[in-house]
């Protein structure tokens, strides 16, 4: 059986994804067809359930749910992982608000946790997350919100950090933030959904196993990220909550599309989240 799926060539998405992509483990007779897109490419998609399989957006996931159900295995959840608020001098609340801001998209996570710490920010503009930087160094927009490798790279590029939006959530929940999911038809027999599931989390944990026989897979994708740069990307995003959510994460998810739902930001819905 051969199904479509879709991640992002960020490198925690491609590290885990190499052992099942390459037929280096057991995938219990299915083949897969890659797609990559960066993070708004893949949520867009979801939206139009182009893939049987595919990364999208914890936020994402609301507007989704009735095409796709979540995995347990592939998540990007974890503790000083969350996007963070940058700009070229420090700002108060209220510049924060009154200012422009790059985003790495409408439906991102990153962009529910600003909204959540910054309710009165409207003026914003979804970007390329690689391009949010330039944007703010050359002054075309106030604040800047990052994600993946650019939490890595921003000071050494002159620019300050106003704030870490997963230190918010954490404040507030005391939970670990997720940011990222793995997703599959919700109308696919529960029998190939767990046969997915399992392969992946077997993908995962080669390749925390065996990490340096990703790197052949990683690095061109990566383009000219520093070597150290991918490794602490990798080490941020890729930990025990991808091989299997386990009740701390499902709780996590919960809390967040219970807030989302509280604060308005989602419409209350029926369907289940979780897998069976």
């Amino acid at each position: 059986m051969k199904l479509t799926l879709g991640f992002s060539p960020c490198p925690n998405d491609t590290f885990l994804f190499d052992a099942l992509v390459h037929g280096k483990i057991d995938t219990e007779g299915l083949e897969f067809s890659v797609v990559l897109g960066d993070v708004e490419e893949l949520n867009q998609g979801a939206f139009e359930g182009a893939l049987d399989i595919t990364k999208l957006s914890y936020h994402a996931y609301a507007y989704a749910l009735g095409d796709y159900v979540l995995l347990d295995a592939g998540s990007a959840l974890g503790r000083n992982c969350g996007p963070l608020l940058i700009a070229k001098k420090e700002l108060t609340t209220a510049e924060v608000e009154a200012g422009t801001i790059a985003i790495p998209g409408k439906y991102t996570t990153a962009n529910f946790l600003l909204s959540l710490a910054y309710p009165g920010a409207i003026q914003k503009e979804a970007v390329l997350f690689s391009e949010i930087e330039q944007l703010v160094m050359k002054g075309k927009k106030t604040t800047g919100l990052i994600i993946h490798e650019s939490r890595f790279t921003y000071a050494e590029k002159g620019l300050v950090k106003i704030r870490d939006l997963g230190e918010f959530w954490e404040s507030e929940t005391g939970l670990p933030i997720p940011l990222g999911g793995i997703v599959i038809r919700r109308n696919m027999d529960l029998a190939i959904q767990q046969k997915v599931n399992r392969v992946l989390a077997r993908s995962v944990r080669y390749a925390r196993q065996f990490p340096e026989q990703t790197l052949d897979y990683v690095r061109p994708h990566a383009q000219e990220m520093d070597e150290k740069v991918m490794m602490q990307h990798i080490n941020l995003y890729v930990n025990d909550f991808t091989e299997d959510l386990g009740s701390g994460g499902r709780e996590a998810v919960q809390r967040l599309f219970g807030l989302a739902i509280e604060r308005g930001v989602i419409e209350n819905f029926e369907e289940d989240l979780f897998m069976g």
